[in-house]
């Protein structure tokens, strides 16, 4: 899953982005809603964390903006402005949920666990193919009960083709979803990822369920495929 988090406090920023990519997000920053705008402008994002008191521009123009051109793009509003007028001005501005500062690390990571897994229509936290288990939330992958130790990114990978189950996900596409803008994506990274990942679910599952199609991407199939 891949995040903007846009928070003009750079100490909680750099902190809920650390915390963030250890549970294996992929987190992009920005530190002023100018900012903040010209990434929304060009990349892709499963969810956006935003904050309203913010440099140059504020958050609710942000999020006005944002919606002009865009009703799908999840968005969770993190500010200090706890009152209920609050709240309900930046729900009805098109945001999808409200979390009011101070707040606890753990909260913050139910409310990502809720929007993205709505967004992908997933009500389970055990995505599964064949004898393939990963659970979304301790992010740990499983064979036939037996664990398969993932980096970060390729449990990003798997659960990304897990939840796209039936469709080729081009490369371009993880690059939107499981990298941060940090990556060139004319780079190696995305097959080295990949064909690390499928080497591992190989060796678990004894065949490779990722199928490359040529011109359209990658896909989850089953050995007779």
């Amino acid at each position: 899953m891949r995040l903007l988090l846009i928070e003009d406090e750079r100490t909680l920023c750099d902190a809920v982005a650390r915390r963030l990519r250890r549970l294996g997000y992929s987190v992009d920053l920005a530190y002023d809603g100018e900012q903040a705008l010209q990434l929304l402008e060009v990349e892709c994002y499963d969810l956006v964390l935003l904050d309203l008191n913010l440099p140059k521009l504020d958050g609710m123009s942000v999020l006005r903006t944002l919606r002009q051109t865009d009703r799908e793009t999840r968005v969770l509003i993190l500010s200090a402005r706890s009152g209920t007028a609050d709240k309900v001005d930046g729900l009805d501005a098109g945001a999808n949920d409200y979390l009011s500062k101070p707040f606890a690390l753990a909260e913050l990571e139910a409310r990502i666990r809720s929007l993205t897994q709505r967004q992908f229509i997933q009500p389970d936290v055990c995505l599964s193919f064949g004898t393939l288990r990963f659970d979304t939330r301790s992010r740990i992958a499983a064979v036939n009960g037996q664990d398969v130790s993932l980096t970060k990114k390729e449990s990003g990978i798997l659960e990304y083709l897990l939840l796209n189950r039936g469709r080729p996900v081009s490369q371009e596409e993880l690059i939107d979803h499981v990298w941060d803008n940090s990556v060139d994506g004319f780079s190696n990274a995305i097959r080295v990822h990949i064909s690390a990942l499928r080497k591992k679910l190989r060796a678990a599952m004894g065949y490779d369920p990722i199928h490359n199609r040529i011109g359209e991407g990658y896909l989850l199939g089953g050995p007779e495929e």
